[in-house]
């Protein structure tokens, strides 16, 4: 089936894709007064005497299509588009090229001024209210969508946006594991071997990573060093000689002179 841009009526290529990006069965449309005061536009003069400038409700769909051009590129548009409830016929649309084609009113959260583009390039304003403020949160969100995908969230320039078709390229995964005979150099501090004078390298010094000697007796480093074991026949004759070693009986009262018997001192 032939994709038709509601925009401009026109066929659009056979491999344009196109996506909504929000719909609302129902949407109030109204004949707005032109803009008076440069802070913007207010909803309760559209809705007074009984909504005079109501024009009809109709159907609205935010609509975007990836247009295929050269140099495998698309070009992404968007669309706002207020159509015929009951056979979709577009009454008005108005291209999503800036973000001030869409203005919310000062005193309502629900309702939206939209600038149009009709048949031969005629333009008008038209005011637009959401029965639901859940459903104008979701169309504010959709728009914040378009922007991001057109790239005009920060610079509001308008086009669309070319996207690049071509898959981003993954970069090669590279083996940093070291091969058999392989080696690694640590450079500590971020500085090289030192030029060290003759005497320290014949000497085999470590310049100032080098450290001190051990301290020993006299400054002799041999005195330092710990004794030898005891060989075999040296252990077993220690222990022969711990075993026939008998402690000394320990002392009486009587060896030191004293009697506490009967007649003794300590009665």
């Amino acid at each position: 089936m032939e994709s038709i841009d509601p925009s401009t009526g026109r066929a659009l290529p056979a491999d344009a894709i196109q996506r909504i990006l929000f719909i609302a069965p129902a949407v109030h449309v109204y004949n707005i007064p032109p803009l008076t005061s440069t802070k913007g536009y207010v909803a309760a003069s559209w809705t007074a005497d009984n909504n005079k400038r109501q024009i009809f409700t109709a159907r609205l769909r935010v609509l975007e299509a990836a247009i295929p051009t050269a140099n495998n590129e698309e070009s992404v548009k968007t669309d706002i588009l207020l159509e015929d409830p009951s056979n979709g016929q577009l009454f008005a649309a108005a291209p999503y090229t800036t973000p001030g084609i869409v203005e919310q009113v000062l005193d309502s959260s629900r309702f939206f001024a939209i600038r149009v583009e009709g048949e031969g390039g005629r333009k008008a304003v038209l005011g637009i209210g959401f029965e639901e403020r859940s459903e104008a949160f979701d169309f504010s969100v959709a728009l914040q969508e378009a922007r991001k995908t057109l790239g005009i969230e920060d610079n509001g320039k308008a086009g669309g946006k070319k996207v690049s078709k071509e898959k981003e390229k993954i970069p090669e995964k590279k083996d940093f594991s070291l091969k058999e005979g392989e080696t690694i150099t640590v450079n500590i501090g971020g500085r090289g071997r030192r030029n060290l004078p003759k005497a320290e390298e014949s000497s085999g010094s470590l310049g100032g990573f080098s450290l001190p000697p051990p301290p020993g007796n006299g400054g002799n480093a041999g005195s330092s060093l710990l004794p030898p074991p005891p060989s075999a026949q040296e252990a077993k004759a220690q222990k022969r000689l711990s075993q026939n070693f008998e402690m000394p009986k320990p002392s009486t009262v009587e060896d030191f002179g004293f009697d506490d018997g009967e007649f003794g001192e300590f009665q």
